[in-house]
């Protein structure tokens, strides 16, 4: 069915509701890795039941291990294509309050934006497809697709019992493509889709020396320090090039096509205001590829965080009798984790002086993810974006992480729309976490035009 003129004015007249909507959701502190925010997470997904059941839709809290699954079901449409919307109603801690304007859990309009934690990443952004649904529905009676939504609490701690409950739910959940919005555009005023998304090996090595810390005066030089050796095992494992030094790591690795690289090359970017934004006077990696390369379609590493020895004020000769370090891959397609941790843990053994014991601890794995272009739903999203933001979308990869795109992949063999609309200056997991709310509103309208074009494509 044709978009009726009726649900571009409910979603004019309905502005105000949804933005309200979005602040009471907004207002619930559902952050899922601290224990004492349960309560939160739970009256967040039950908040979600209740507004889908209001809008008519069917809609279940599924109970997992950890914390709760949503989901809902509009009303049934013969003949017509599937669409299983995902996002999550999880949020990052706010940590550190102090650098907060607004409090984070206290929704704020300011200066266009809407300030909360959560606002983008990823209440808002899913919230979108919520009211595009209620559109169809207040206006029409009915929704032009097959609507699944899926709605997770534990996206920011791993997403641990999300696979589970698709492979067990395969059946009910089945569909023809899968709608993402999790992700950012390519600048103010220019959508983008997203293609591809880099996977990643995530660890942490740990060395230990003396059965206790030692003084650095009297056994330095005669005892291996585990942070000395931490550093340069760590140092090791990129050479001068920025280009990773496991055997093997590059063995699979996807080339970067003339065609990708041209049409990268044809962005609107400018290194020098990419690095001027990030507040550095400018950056390094992998030689022979330009950033946006670097960043979307090349392989990387980056040590993530470090402990070792004294760090209290003041000075204390010790030689630590622990160090550790966490650290992850960033992986581009044909890459398998599995097979780097091998190569990693090998080489790491191999680079160990006398002295020293070392755990290598691999938390995570997901490899990259690409999407086809030319398949006619991506096409489909594509003219809705174009329709709702009066310009074409470009089309981009994205540097992090989106595992359960791969699960979606594998367990239906269906295109994956990853469509963002948040922008890479929304401080997610940051402070001062934001989301425009004129792209709240085009990201609404993006996605009730999406329902049109996919039916018209047909399943």
């Amino acid at each position: 069915m044709a978009v009726p003129d009726a649900l571009d004015q409910y979603l004019k007249d309905h502005a105000g509701e949804f933005e309200d909507q979005l602040c009471q959701l907004l207002r619930i502190a559902s952050v899922s890795t601290d224990p004492q925010y349960a309560p939160q997470v739970r009256q967040a997904a039950k908040w979600l039941v209740e507004h889908f059941e209001q809008l008519g839709l069917e809609a279940q809290l599924h109970e997992t291990p950890g914390h709760p699954i949503v989901v809902a079901r509009g009303p049934h449409v013969p003949g017509a294509p599937t669409v299983l919307v995902y996002g999550h109603y999880d949020v990052q801690p706010p940590d550190p309050l102090e650098e907060w304007i607004s409090p984070p859990f206290e929704p704020t309009r300011r200066n266009g934006n809407l300030y909360a934690r959560g606002a983008t990443d990823d209440k808002g952004q899913m919230f979108t497809h919520i009211k595009a649904a209620e559109a169809w529905l207040r206006t029409t009676g009915s929704l032009p697709v097959n609507l699944i939504f899926l709605i997770e609490g534990e996206e920011e701690v791993g997403s641990q019992h999300l696979e589970p409950f698709v492979q067990q739910h395969r059946r009910e959940l089945n569909c023809d493509c899968v709608v993402i919005s999790d992700m950012c555009q390519f600048g103010p005023g220019q959508p983008a889709i997203t293609y591809g998304l880099r996977g990643i090996a995530y660890y942490e090595l740990v060395l230990r020396g003396p059965k206790q810390d030692l003084h650095s005066g009297t056994f330095g030089g005669a005892v291996t320090n585990p942070a000395n050796v931490l550093v340069q095992l760590l140092a090791s494992l990129v050479d001068e090039h920025g280009k990773v030094r496991v055997p093997e790591f590059y063995k699979d690795v996807r080339p970067i096509s003339e065609k990708e690289r041209t049409r990268l090359a044809s962005l609107p970017f400018s290194e020098e205001e990419f690095y001027q934004q990030l507040g550095v006077t400018g950056g390094s990696g992998e030689q022979g590829f330009t950033v946006l390369e670097r960043r979307w379609a090349r392989p990387s590493f980056d040590i993530n965080g470090l402990t070792a020895g004294y760090q209290g004020q003041g000075a204390k000769t010790v030689l630590p009798a622990v160090a550790s370090a966490k650290f992850s891959f960033r992986l581009v397609p044909d890459q398998d984790p599995e097979a780097i941790t091998a190569k990693l843990e090998q080489y790491l053994r191999s680079q160990l002086p006398p002295g020293v014991q070392m755990e290598l601890k691999s938390y995570h794995g997901a490899r990259a993810v690409l999407v086809d272009e030319d398949h006619p739903y991506v096409k489909a999203a594509a003219e809705a974006i174009a329709r709702a933001f009066g310009t074409p979308p470009v089309f981009i990869r994205e540097g992090g992480s989106v595992p359960i795109v791969l699960t979606f992949q594998e367990q239906f063999q269906v295109p994956v729309l990853l469509l963002g609309w948040g922008q890479n200056d929304d401080n997610t997991h940051s402070p001062n976490e934001k989301f425009s709310l004129a792209d709240f509103h085009r990201g609404i309208r993006a996605s009730a035009y999406l329902l049109d074009e996919i039916a018209r494509t047909g399943g």
